[in-house]
Formats: structure tokens, sequence, C-alpha cells
């Protein structure tokens, strides 16, 4: 039986660099890689597929990786980062680790060097433990207590199946969810639910995280598909 050659997501802005990158992962390494040179793309990858680690440049065109890791890790994504960067001050280098990511090489770096700290991330096996605490719009959200509260420090009272909705649009935040995708992920997929059900448990939400046009969240309708939550960094 055939084992699916691990995943690597590089994001860095500069071409060159990128291109020689996944060269020598795929033909050195034998790793399956995909490739983003901007923060958006970055997130663009990370919703389609999951990743085994993460080689992340730090200055980016549209952003940098240090924010990019912080929020990856306040939105329970644990995969393992590597950041890679000109940058080597021993701030830099601290700031890195406090932002979440698990390993800090300098360029120009040894391609030897790279690939042993690649494959030793790897060989560790599913990265570090999905994140406990969810953050979004000054909003905290602790999956093992199951209590959510407002920027306030308030506790916001919820529906088990109210706290479960709102844990599945935060962990897939940005992305169109149809509503059978989300029944079926909240309510299960032996269970039949009317869809528009849906609709009631967002109304409801809506009106416990005290909505408004102002807030710095939303859950969008989006036509003929289900809904998308979108959050402000």
């Amino acid at each position: 039986m055939t084992t699916a050659a691990p995943t690597v997501l590089v994001v860095e802005d500069d071409p060159n660099l990128r291109l020689a990158l996944r060269d020598n992962l795929e033909h050195q390494g034998g790793y399956a890689v995909e490739e983003a040179a901007t923060v958006k793309e970055a997130r663009e990858q990370l919703s389609r597929r999951d990743f085994q680690l993460i080689l992340l440049d730090v200055m980016l065109p549209d952003g940098d990786g240090y924010t990019l890791c912080r929020a990856l890790r306040e939105e329970g994504l644990g995969v393992p980062v590597l950041m890679l960067t000109a940058r080597t001050l021993e701030e830099d280098v601290v700031r890195g680790f406090e932002s979440g990511a698990q390993d800090y090489l300098g360029k120009p770096y040894r391609l030897r060097e790279l690939l042993a700290r690649v494959g030793a991330h790897l060989k560790r096996g599913g990265g570090v433990s999905p994140a406990k605490l969810l953050r979004f719009a000054g909003y905290s959200m602790d999956l093992d207590r199951r209590r959510v509260e407002s920027p306030e420090g308030a506790e916001v009272e919820l529906t088990r199946k109210e706290f479960d909705l709102l844990a599945f649009f935060l962990k897939e935040r940005e992305r169109a969810l149809k509503r059978d995708e989300i029944l079926d992920a909240v309510w299960g997929t032996d269970v039949v639910v009317d869809p528009h059900t849906v609709d009631n448990f967002v109304s409801s939400l809506k009106r416990k995280l005290k909505w408004t046009s102002a807030s710095r969240f939303s859950i969008q309708t989006v036509r003929g598909v289900g809904y998308r939550m979108e959050v402000e960094r």
C-alpha cells in the first residue's frame, strides 16, 4: 500500500526562492508541496487542504509571517510552522517563537540543514495540539470549558448546539459553508434536521453575540450556498 507524501506549504514572496524550495522539497524530500506568495494566497491554500508543515517567510507583500502565525494559532490550527527569514536578531527569533512558530531558520540557509529540519518536524507527526482557546473580535472561546466570553469579560450563554456551531464557523472562517455541511458537522450525519434550522441558530448566535453592522465579525449569508464567517484582523 502506497503512503501519501507529507504535505508542505511554502509561503515565500521571492519567486526564485519559492521555486528552489519547492524543487528541493519535492525532488530530494519527496514531499507534496504547494506555494503561496502572499498572506492571502496562504489563507486560500489552507482553506483548501490540510498541511503537515508550513515554511513561512516573515516579510510578505500584504502582511507578515508573525501576524499570520499568531492568527492561525488563535484559530485553532496546530500545523507546525518553520520560519525562514533574513531577520535573525535575537528579538526577531523570540518574536517568531512567541507568535507560535516551532522553528526559525535564517537566510541564507544551508539546504541540507533545511531538509533535515523539515524531516524532523514531519517525523514528529501531527504537529502541535490544536488550540483550545479561540479568539475573535475581542471574544474568547474556551473549547475545553465550553465557555465564551465577551470583550468585556462577561460570559455569553450559549446552548450546546450554538456553541458547536460557533466553533465550527471559527475553525472554517472565511470559507463559504453549505447548509448540509454545517448540519453534518454540528448535528451529525445520522440525524435528520430541517436545513433551515441553521438559519434559526445563526440568528440566535448573532443576537447573543450582540452583532451589529459595526461589529468586527460577521456571519454572512451566501446566496444559494449557506453561510460564511468573517473576522477583522
